[in-house]
């Protein structure tokens, strides 16, 4: 009897770590794929910033004429087809499209290096990215279930959203102050909630396709919390540039 008990209790210490190990892979997948999707936003848009500087017509025609709409309207397209078309999508074609959408968001924020110094921007991204580690790891380690805030954090997202349209119209520098700080809350939330999330996922069982869809989709979340977490702090803490 004792040697079918540690039996099964080695079986199962075994399955446990094959899990565990299955579950760093796909969690360390998604880190990766959402830092190279940094890295190519980062890229893309100091490499626009750098075009436009040098030349007066691109920065007319870049900022300052229709193609600036399809800058912006171009990654929420994509990221619209990446989210919803998923399915449809071979790994390969999804991780495609995600590095498409990356430079895609890369360029619709060039502007930013025209708005605020170097230093700030810099300085910003480092902050962002320690403020990230650090609730992202918490969102993974914790015990607590973090979806009651789901609702909450959905319903603060779509404030959010309307509040930006609105200021669109109005703008008010005390309420994109407002917005920012709300935002930058609202995202340090949403990037605990959305790892707990993708943690959650995760399914020894899945086919290689579904994992890498998982994979694309895990990275894709992470890397908006990122992306709108480092704005609305530039919003707040960037030094604005004279020009």
């Amino acid at each position: 009897m004792a040697d079918s008990h540690n039996m099964r209790t080695a079986m199962q210490g075994r399955a446990d770590a094959a899990i565990d190990q299955g579950l760093r892979s796909y969690m360390l997948g998604i880190y990766n794929l959402m830092a190279i999707g940094l890295v190519i936003t980062a890229l893309a848009a100091m490499g626009m910033a750098q075009l436009a500087a040098g030349n007066a017509q691109l920065m007319q025609t870049f900022y300052a004429s229709p193609v600036a709409y399809i800058l912006i309207f171009a990654p929420l397209i994509a990221v619209l087809f990446l989210s919803f078309g998923i399915q449809k999508l071979s790994t390969g074609a999804a991780r495609l499209l995600f590095i498409v959408y990356s430079a895609l968001v890369g360029l619709s924020l060039s502007s930013i290096f025209f708005m605020f110094s170097k230093a700030s921007i810099a300085q910003v991204f480092f902050i962002t990215a320690a403020s990230f580690g650090a609730l992202s790891l918490y969102g993974y380690t914790t015990k607590r279930d973090l979806r009651p805030l789901g609702t909450f954090l959905f319903i603060g997202l779509i404030g959010l959203i309307l509040a930006s349209l609105v200021n669109l119209f109005f703008h008010s520098g005390g309420f994109n102050y407002l917005i920012s700080v709300i935002g930058v809350f609202l995202f340090a939330g949403l990037t605990a909630y959305d790892t707990q999330t993708i943690k959650e996922m995760y399914y020894e069982g899945d086919s290689g396709d579904t994992m890498g869809r998982k994979v694309v989709m895990g990275a894709l979340t992470i890397y908006l919390d990122f992306i709108n977490m480092f704005m609305m702090l530039l919003q707040l803490l960037g030094n604005r540039t004279s020009s």
